[in-house]
Order: structure tokens, then C-alpha cells, then sequence
């Protein structure tokens, strides 16, 4: 990415390198490729440098004033602070529907807006749904067949899934801050060289 800089204001920002007109001057899109960066800011191209010190995760914040700016010769881009998403779910009130405001079909203490909490703890039963579905056939059959019992070990990683399921959802249900949560899922290297996240991972089926 570069920022076109004329009489020491940023007039464009380019993302993508494109034929471009600098005073009486068209160059092509190749001197973006070819060019020195020195080159380059002879007539004004600056790569931006990105300042990712305020930038955080989109998952858990809401990334705000993006700006660029010029200064000592160098374009940089940064944000402002971030802002925590709500943890909690925001629900329909009454005074949505006094005034008018609640979609039909919805009523007081319906969810209006998911929650990072519930957003992850659907994520974690999908998962679960997913590792348990190959092993479904082994319980219908089970139903259907009178002298069909299912196998020990499925029976056990069945178990072991929905309580790996349970217990991720009270670790998220107990997060008491965005960080706390956000912390549940990042893996960090352990003292045994692993590379594991607090929050654990789901079993899997041993044969």
C-alpha cells in the first residue's frame, strides 16, 4: 500500500499499484513493482508503514478512527481505541415495543443483539455437534437392533465430548471481561514445549 503525498498532505491512498497521474505525469503501474523506494518518493509515492499498536483482534473489538499521517518523511497508518464488544446478549425491552421498535415475531427479553459470549458458545456446541455426527449411526442402530450394542469407546468419546462441551461453555459463561474470554482461546507455548489455549480442545475417538 502507498500514499500519494504532494506539498506535504496525503492526497491518495493506494492499495493496489494502477497507472497514475503525478503533476503532468503518467507513470505506469509497474514503477510501484520496479521502482526504488527512493524512487518512488521522489515523486511523491510513500509506502505506508502500518502502526498496529491500538489494532486488535475484530473477533472480540470494534477497530476505529483508521487514519493516516505524514510526518518525518514516512506515511503511517494507525487507529484510535478499540472498543470492547458487549459480552453479554442485548435483549428486546419493553420500551422497544412501546415505541414501536421491536421487529413482529419478537418479544420482550428476545436476543436483539448476540453477545460475544453466546456467539462462542454456539461456535463450541457446532463443533461438538460436528465431532458427535459421524458416531450417530452407531446409536440408531443401537435403537433398531436388539442385540446391537454400541461400541465401548464411542460410548466413551461421546460422553467425553458433551462434557468437554459443558465445561467450555461454563469457562466462557465465567469470563468477567472481553480479555478474559479472549484469553480462553489463545494458545501460548507451555512449559513442556506444547502449545495449548486454557479453554482445552475436544477429545478425540480412539479406536
Amino acid at each position: 500500500m502507498h500514499a500519494l503525498v504532494q506539498d506535504n498532505n496525503i492526497t491518495e491512498i493506494i492499495k493496489n499499484p494502477k497507472s497514475i497521474v503525478i503533476g503532468d505525469v503518467r507513470y505506469p503501474a509497474k514503477i510501484f513493482q520496479l521502482w526504488s523506494k527512493a524512487e518512488k518518493e521522489a515523486i511523491g509515492l510513500y509506502e505506508v508503514v502500518i502502526d498496529s499498536t491500538n489494532l486488535k483482534d475484530t473477533q472480540y473489538y470494534v477497530n476505529a478512527n483508521e487514519q493516516y499521517n505524514f510526518a518525518n518523511n514516512q506515511v503511517t497508518k494507525s487507529w484510535g481505541t478499540a472498543t470492547a464488544k458487549e459480552l453479554e446478549d442485548r435483549l428486546y425491552t419493553q420500551e422497544d415495543s412501546d415505541n414501536g421498535t421491536m421487529p413482529d415475531g419478537k418479544s420482550v427479553g428476545d436476543i436483539r443483539i448476540k453477545g460475544l459470549k453466546t456467539i462462542k458458545i454456539e461456535d463450541i456446541k457446532q463443533q461438538a455437534s460436528n465431532l458427535l455426527s459421524p458416531t450417530d449411526w452407531y446409536v440408531i442402530k443401537a435403537t433398531e437392533v436388539a442385540d446391537y450394542n454400541v461400541p465401548s469407546n464411542v460410548t466413551t468419546f461421546r460422553t467425553d465430548v458433551r462434557a468437554k462441551s459443558n465445561e467450555m461453555e461454563t469457562s466462557i459463561n465465567g469470563a468477567s471481561d472481553v480479555n478474559a474470554l479472549q484469553a480462553l482461546f489463545e494458545y501460548t507455548r507451555q512449559d513442556d514445549d506444547t502449545i495449548a489455549r486454557p479453554l482445552g480442545e475436544f477429545p478425540r475417538l480412539e479406536s
